[in-house]
């Protein structure tokens, strides 16, 4: 007895499902120190656009929406780079970076902004946003090939 020849879509799915298994696990990690600076962001009163932000984003494209945690700071003293961590499906986390370009609005005191981020091709490719920010409350949105929708972030309470 023969055995039966295994199709070309099942002698595709382990490696797929091995990719994405490999592409999830990558995503989940390099979170500790996101965590731990937003964490201590959390300690201090803000400073204009930097320090700790939270809130949810969502899709416009198809509804999907999760938490949204955003740090902005100034590595070098000169540009702003916004870390976002992002919760999908309840249960991914997808942590990235994004260098902004920043500027005071005279009249309000607050700021508009600008960026973009490559994810990847699994996340999506370029990722475009553009938004505003007072002390207290960040409103973003961002266009992809594949994707667009909004940011709504608040600042959180000073942690003790």
């Amino acid at each position: 007895m023969t055995r039966a020849s295994t199709s070309p879509k099942a002698r595709l799915a382990k490696p797929v499902l091995t990719a994405t298994l490999a592409a999830l696990a990558l995503f989940q990690t390099g979170c500790s120190t996101f965590n731990r600076d937003w964490n201590q962001a959390r300690k201090h009163p803000a400073q204009g656009i930097e320090g700790a932000w939270d809130g949810q984003w969502i899709s416009d494209v198809n509804g999907h929406n999760g938490r949204l945690r955003c740090l902005i700071v100034r590595p070098d003293g000169q540009g702003y780079v916004a870390r976002y961590r992002a919760n999908y499906w309840g249960i991914l986390r997808f942590g990235y970076s994004v260098p902004l370009e920043v500027q005071p609005q005279s009249t309000n005191g607050s700021w508009s902004f600008q960026g973009e981020a490559n994810l990847g091709k699994l996340a999506g490719g370029v990722y475009r946003y553009k938004g505003s920010a007072s002390t207290n409350q960040f409103q973003s949105s961002y266009h992809s090939k594949y994707d667009h929708g909004q940011f709504q972030l608040h600042r959180p309470s000073i942690a003790p």
